[in-house]
């Protein structure tokens, strides 16, 4: 993954000229100011894509929180496509375009949905807090799809959601003209430039989103930290494959950064803080998506070995043909040393990491997991967590309104199995320590903190 960076310019040097492309408009100044919108008139520009109207318009997403997420990105991506085609037409077709449909036709978009309903667990019926979490939510679905779209040319993957990847899909448009290696080259590295595309989309909706001034510096400093913590896993996760680094604490650190921030806590964070929850309510549901993240990655690695590509949209064993350091895989191979058990560890051995990996062969490797016990590790693992995750979340002052079906959610997210949310006789969960002190923290007033 490569994001973009900003050069800052010192504060003294003059302005700059700015380059204007042939038909494009610069935004006007509206007549009036002096509002907390990004154009300062307090209302939303038209970028920002359908607005609740009002508490029941709030209620009315509810019934499709998707469905209000892909109208927001239809309004925002048009626009976007827009100033792609002033831009160059060629760009626009190849990589704008593909970067958009990759977009709207989205998975399950779980990050946007609890970005919605951590914001009305702790707003309520807002409507100014709603139209707000909904444009962070597509936000969220862009950075996504940069999240995926490199992380599939990392992988050599070809299929996402049952469909292409997009650099194989670029790849398949100019093999005719290229030649094979050519073409998949331009396609890895035209991928690596739509997924960058889509992170600067992403970046570009979070800044324009109208928020109070307080609020949009603690959500500026949780999506810039989550950016990072994303790079870092990820980094982590690439690194593990070419060392073959796989101890548990390394793996599950690596989890933690490229999926439980991520995928979950983060957004817990984001929809909490566009609602200027307090610091006590941040932190429980902090401590609530720290542990459903975890067990959403947990998940995940089972379902890349065990589950059904029909269901997950992507073929098995994936991360064993990557050789990557997947928690399971580390403890399967703990297990196996403290019993001695070479065969086992002889197996993990010759296939992982190998990319001609055949189907008879991952089932050696199904065998090895199921039989060190480490796929039932895992499922206990999974269930304790989503236990934990619940403790924390319960302990949370949320409207009821929102607490119910985000609750139902975090379950859903978590993978738990029914009724492993609530191992009977569990000992309580020892609490996290609380965070130090943040620069960003809010002052005494009461609003949203960093995050953490």
């Amino acid at each position: 993954m490569r994001p973009t960076q900003a050069k800052d310019h010192p504060a003294a040097a003059p302005p700059r000229p700015v380059a204007t492309v042939p038909g494009a408009a610069l935004p006007r100044r509206p007549a009036t100011g002096g509002g907390e919108g990004p154009d300062g008139t307090g209302a939303c520009p038209a970028t920002c894509g359908p607005l609740p109207d009002g508490p029941a318009g709030v209620r009315r997403v509810d019934a499709d929180v998707p469905g209000a997420v892909g109208r927001t990105l239809d309004q925002v991506l048009e626009e976007r496509l827009r100033r792609a085609r002033l831009a160059d037409p060629l760009f626009a077709q190849d990589v704008a375009e593909r970067v958009a449909r990759f977009t709207l036709q989205g998975g399950k978009r779980t990050r946007a949905q609890l970005v919605w309903w951590a914001t009305r667990a702790c707003a309520g019926r807002d409507p100014a807090a709603a139209a707000a979490a909904l444009r962070i939510a597509a936000a969220l679905e862009l950075l996504q799809t940069c999240a995926l779209v490199q992380d599939d040319v990392m992988d050599r993957a070809v299929l996402r959601r049952g469909r292409p990847t997009l650099h194989t899909d670029l790849t398949d448009r100019y093999a005719d003209r290229a030649g094979p290696e050519r073409a998949r080259r331009f396609g890895q590295s035209a991928a690596v430039l739509a997924g960058d595309l889509a992170l600067a989309w992403a970046d570009d909706l979070v800044a324009e989103t109208p928020l109070a001034a307080w609020t949009g510096v603690v959500v500026r400093r949780l999506w810039s930290d989550m950016r990072t913590e994303m790079v870092a896993g990820q980094y982590l996760d690439v690194q593990g494959e070419v060392t073959a680094a796989r101890s548990l604490p390394r793996v599950l650190r690596a989890a933690r950064l490229k999926s439980a921030l991520y995928s979950v806590e983060r957004p817990l964070a984001l929809g909490a803080a566009v609602a200027g929850a307090d610091d006590a309510t941040l932190r429980r549901l902090c401590d609530a998506g720290g542990c459903v993240g975890l067990a959403f990655q947990l998940r995940d690695d089972l379902d890349d070995v065990f589950g059904d590509p029909g269901e997950t949209g992507k073929a098995s064993g994936g991360d064993i043909r990557e050789g990557k350091p997947t928690y399971l895989v580390a403890v399967a191979r703990a297990r196996a040393e403290a019993a001695g058990d070479g065969a086992a560890l002889a197996v993990l051995d010759r296939w992982l990491g190998d990319p001609a990996l055949t189907g008879r062969a991952l089932d050696e490797v199904r065998e090895v997991l199921v039989t060190t016990g480490a796929r039932a590790t895992v499922e206990t693992k999974i269930d304790r967590l989503a236990a934990q995750g619940m403790r924390h979340f319960d302990g949370a002052a949320l409207d009821p309104e929102g607490a119910g079906p985000l609750r139902a959610l975090l379950l859903a997210t978590a993978g738990a199995r029914p009724g492993g949310a609530r191992p009977a006789g569990e000992a309580a969960a020892r609490p996290r320590p609380r965070p130090a002190p943040d620069p960003y923290a809010a002052p005494a007033r009461g609003g949203a903190g960093s995050g953490r």
